[in-house]
């Protein structure tokens, strides 16, 4: 898509200023970040109503500084025959997320000549990879979901290990358990590969992100359970865990808190009928909770049922920042400083 073209795709937002609207073009203002923002988990991949460079701009205007996507070898690269991803190699895949952060820069500087800008945060440095004219830092982690662990051979290790082995890839991810029900992969099969790629992350010395979904109404949590019994016997990768897109409670929650697991929660935390996900915000520890958007899924209110992007986890962050100020375990500025912090801590950057 040309840049002209992109920005017409903005047409509302370059109308009026705001970056979110419903699908009748009613403006949702986006909450201003009392720090850094961080998406630690969203695809840029399989977007469909968003461009990814433009999704990338529309992020860092909403001051998202950090931007983790996760890549997986089997799905991404055209090999899952159960979705119509185009055949892709690991170093097509790179070069797909170093030409859209390069045209999001380009972007930015057309959105500024509108007046969008991306804001500041004065005593916050900038990361690594980001430079003022685009102040966001794209990084990759790279993974075999459950639903591929089938396919996870020799083959695909090597082109996992090929991905791992990139300047912009900070981590394992997305690995772990998934017995819901758009999974027919068996548990033992899922397990294995499970196992096979956490003790890659201990052996590169790089952090993990777990994808754990139990069955439905499976009181037990069943997946949840058998994830944590094997990071204890494997051991959490010392740079660190992260269990992405926490949906369950604060029983749920307990086990990973002890192993000293990192806590990510998404746009499910601002749903109506979300209470037991909050309370499990609420009781995470501070140093050990962050957000993301696991774009183009669940988008957050107030723009829920549009495709999620990352620009949307600025929701996320008001909406964790308010459960804790009114559970009175910590105040908004030290919540956004911690998500913030705890984010560059994971992927140490």
């Amino acid at each position: 898509m040309s840049h002209a073209a992109q920005l017409i795709a903005d047409a509302l937002t370059l109308e009026d200023g705001e970056l979110f609207h419903t699908k009748k073009g009613k403006a949702r203002p986006c909450p201003p970040p009392l720090a850094p923002l961080a998406d630690t988990h969203g695809h840029l991949t399989v977007l469909r109503s968003h461009d990814p460079a433009l999704a990338v701009a529309r992020a860092a205007i909403a001051g998202v500084r950090l931007l983790v996507v996760p890549i997986d070898p089997v799905g991404d690269c055209g090999l899952d025959p159960t979705d119509d991803m185009p055949s892709r190699t690991p170093g097509e895949l790179i070069a797909f997320l170093d030409e859209a952060h390069r045209i999001a820069g380009e972007l930015l500087s057309e959105f500024a000549e509108a007046g969008l800008v991306p804001p500041e945060f004065p005593g916050w440095e900038l990361l690594g990879g980001a430079t003022p004219d685009m102040p966001l830092d794209l990084r990759f982690v790279a993974g075999v979901h459950p639903y591929g662990a089938p396919a996870f051979d020799e083959a695909c290790e090597a082109r996992m290990r090929e991905l791992l082995g990139a300047e912009r890839c900070v981590g394992v991810g997305e690995i772990g358990l998934d017995y819901g029900p758009y999974n027919e992969v068996e548990p033992d099969c899922q397990l294995d590969a499970f196992r096979r790629q956490l003790l890659m992350a201990h052996e590169l010395g790089l952090p993990v992100e777990l994808h754990i979904r139990d069955a439905a109404d499976d009181a037990h949590a069943t997946a949840h359970a058998q994830a944590a019994a094997l990071l204890a016997e494997v051991g959490v990768p010392p740079a660190g865990c992260d269990v992405h897109c926490f949906t369950s409670g604060p029983e749920v929650l307990s086990p990973f808190v002890e192993l000293g697991c990192t806590v990510a929660f998404g746009g499910a935390a601002t749903f109506n009928k979300s209470d037991d996900i909050r309370d499990a915000a609420a009781a995470c520890p501070l140093a050990q909770i962050v957000t993301e958007t696991d774009s183009p899924y669940m988008a957050p209110v107030p723009v829920r049922g549009e495709e999620c992007e990352p620009a949307m986890v600025a929701f996320t962050a008001r909406c964790l920042a308010d459960v804790r100020d009114e559970a009175g375990v910590s105040t908004p500025d030290e919540t956004y400083a911690s998500l913030w912090n705890n984010a560059r801590r994971l992927f140490s950057l």
